[in-house]
């Protein structure tokens, strides 16, 4: 089974952390729910409470096979002031292991070197601090090791390439059929 952290700090988006972590638990991956600060309840940007599975202080990167930021505002700006945070990522993505983000949390990837040479995407208006990075106007983007994402609404697409990054196509395939999941639904 493989083993992921999604990293929480305070003004998190709620629905891009919790609707990927639903996708991945799902799909057979062990996620752990990880509070960047000693706190074992972290609050979203929209004012919902999350309780969390550990702190960053009591997770050992090595055990891991991905590490995933989820965007919001100011939880991407917590997240980029941390030191345990930019020194998890790089310690990461130096093992070769998964590191991803959606919406404006791909500026800490760019902002810790880690989308040079790299395609990535992310919330509009955040392009310039992909630093390093093409930027790709897709819904989630898989480049090597990286997986990015662009906001909320692409939410369960960056759910599913991290399904296929972790598990399998199949698998992913598997659980968006599951949840009857499919593009272009919206009829008049």
């Amino acid at each position: 089974m493989k083993k992921a952290v999604m990293l929480f700090a305070e003004g998190f988006e709620e629905v891009e952390a919790l609707m990927t972590a639903d996708i991945l638990m799902r799909g057979g991956v062990d996620l752990k729910l990880v509070s960047i600060t000693e706190a074992i309840q972290v609050t979203g940007s929209h004012g919902i409470a999350v309780s969390m599975d550990r702190t960053l202080a009591q997770i050992s990167m090595e055990e891991q096979d991905a590490i995933i930021l989820p965007g919001g505002m100011p939880g991407t700006k917590n997240l980029g002031a941390s030191d345990r945070v930019t020194k998890a990522l790089k310690q990461m993505n130096e093992a070769g292991k998964i590191v991803a983000a959606i919406c404006a949390a791909p500026s800490v990837l760019g902002a810790c070197g880690i989308l040079e040479g790299k395609k990535a995407t992310c919330y509009p208006g955040f392009e310039d601090q992909l630093t390093g990075a093409e930027f790709v106007d897709e819904m989630a983007v898989i480049d090597g090791n990286v997986v990015t994402s662009r906001g909320l609404g692409t939410s369960m697409e960056f759910g599913f390439a991290l399904l296929q990054q972790l598990v399998s196509k199949e698998k992913a395939e598997e659980i968006r059929q599951q949840i009857v999941f499919k593009y272009n639904t919206v009829s008049k």
